[in-house]
């Protein structure tokens, strides 16, 4: 099961990634020194997580260049 899609158009940014990753590990921080330990381990396991999806496995979306297409010879001659 994917809980992220790293193929959303609001994780193309690199900030972006690094950002919901530090905000999660961050998070663990502040519950491992205010002493509860399941908040720590579940926000570190996002932290982890969103590490692995965003960072270590993102592969950004190819970039698409719409070529401007060219009409045929043939549809240029005027058939009276």
């Amino acid at each position: 099961m994917q809980l992220i899609d790293p193929q959303h158009p609001a994780y193309r940014p690199l900030w972006a990634r690094i950002l919901i990753v530090a905000v999660c590990l961050g998070w663990a921080v502040v519950e491992i020194v205010t002493g509860d330990p399941f908040w720590a381990v579940l926000a570190g396991g996002a932290g982890v997580y969103a590490a692995y999806m965003l960072l270590w496995s993102y592969k950004p979306p190819a970039e698409t260049t719409d070529a401007p297409q060219q009409e045929s010879p043939a549809a240029d001659k005027d058939e009276d």
